[in-house]
């Protein structure tokens, strides 16, 4: 996490925690996709900004890469989905 007068930011990395959907598939941890910055809900009068690495991992049985489906970001923007449906309300 980083701080700065006007500005937090925090640093998340998925763990090494293999999805549901692929429990029965060899996987290997094939190390992160890019970096995606969304903005959420301010705090003490700081923007708030979330920096995500989500995991990939390679399907060794089917050749593919396969990672998590998030959904996580509101649609057409870089805000958590709270914090859209948040401005959405207070600005129309």
């Amino acid at each position: 996490m980083i701080v700065s007068l006007d500005t937090l930011r925090v640093y998340l990395d998925e763990q090494d925690n293999r999805p549901e959907a692929f429990t029965k598939h060899k996987l290997t941890s094939k190390g992160f996709h890019s970096e995606v910055v969304i903005q959420d809900f301010p705090l003490r009068e700081k923007a708030v900004f979330l920096h995500i690495r989500r995991r990939r991992w390679l399907n060794e049985d089917i050749g593919k890469v396969v990672s998590r489906d998030w959904d996580s970001v509101a649609k057409g923007t870089r805000y958590t989905k709270s914090f859209a449906d948040f401005l959405k309300a207070v600005l129309g």
